[in-house]
């Protein structure tokens, strides 16, 4: 019996086989603290040093981004439209899902996450003053 594509499945097969050539895709949730992904950027790098040829974001009110299969597909679906040959994505939440310049000033911390106020994003603790 076949079971046809899986996207999830297929997303954890090409992460976990790291890097295999370009173009590379990436993943990136956001959220408004570490237990919530209310934003996913998803980006194609083309080749080396190059900037992305294309970036897509996906948003969500409520629910968490990383368990809405609806999601995965189209990002899964976008990966392969653009032929990518590796797969890199972040474990966990990449920090808020506002954008500095955008949403809220350049060098202030943003309003709405107050979780993510004097934390680091890769490491998700409170740095010192």
């Amino acid at each position: 019996m076949k079971l046809g594509w899986q996207p999830r499945k297929w997303l954890e097969k090409k992460t976990k086989r790291g890097i295999r050539g370009y173009p590379i895709g990436t993943i990136a949730y956001y959220g408004p603290d570490n237990r919530r992904a209310t934003k996913v950027a998803v980006s194609i790098i083309p080749a080396p040093d190059a900037e992305p040829a294309d970036l897509r974001r996906w948003f969500a009110e409520t629910g968490d981004l990383r368990t809405d299969d609806a999601v995965i597909a189209e990002i899964a679906a976008f990966l392969r439209e653009n032929d990518v040959k590796s797969v890199a994505a972040m474990d966990g939440i990449f920090g808020c899902p506002h954008e500095e310049g955008i949403d809220y000033p350049v060098g202030e911390a943003c309003p709405d996450c107050s979780y993510w106020n004097g934390r680091n994003r890769f490491t998700g603790k409170l740095e010192a003053d």
